[in-house]
């Protein structure tokens, strides 16, 4: 199986080429990516924890669901195909914003993304992909912020990031339903 091809993009999310995705994880090179953020009615928030065999942050907990898409796709469809195939559910997903981050992780790979994050409404529970994620839970947008700054180490990188970008973008800070 060929391995999947990422985006590579400028600054201004404009395409530059494909290169396939383990390459521009060892270069460090500025690709497409997505974040998606399931959130229910009590603005709990839908975790996972990624599996234990992923080439970077195994068993840590992340966002709902996250990856890159594929040429010629646009982000909502390419978020609509990974919720599906790591989560194993539909539901409408909005752009909310994006941002540029850069990390290297203890492996040698470096992380550096150009992140469009999408939020989606569900109340059900996922039936997860165990080859993508190892567990979930919903958590308070509260308590997601107190214990990422308790235990920082838990989560992904890119999800402390995005987070706190994210309560501030969509007001959820004050929120407390806990």
């Amino acid at each position: 199986m060929k391995e999947q091809d990422v985006i590579l993009v400028d600054v201004n999310d404009l395409p530059l080429g494909l290169i396939p995705k383990m390459e521009a994880h060892k270069k460090g090179l500025l690709h497409r990516a997505f974040s998606i953020f399931i959130i229910n009615k009590k603005s709990e928030l839908m975790l996972q924890q990624r599996a234990l065999d992923k080439y970077h942050s195994p068993g840590l907990w992340t966002n709902t669901c996250c990856s890159h898409p594929m040429k010629d796709e646009s982000i909502i469809s390419a978020g609509h195909r990974r919720l599906k195939e790591e989560m194993g559910f539909k539901t409408d997903l909005t752009k909310t914003f994006h941002f540029i981050y850069k990390t290297p992780f203890e492996n040698g790979l470096i992380e550096h993304e150009l992140d469009h994050v999408l939020l989606g409404n569900y109340e059900k529970d996922p039936i997860i992909n165990k080859n993508e994620v190892a567990d979930w839970k919903w958590m308070s947008l509260e308590k997601v912020k107190i214990d990422i700054g308790l235990n920082p180490s838990f989560y992904t990188v890119w999800f402390k990031i995005i987070f706190d970008q994210f309560s501030k973008k969509l007001n959820f800070s004050h929120e407390s339903d806990s």
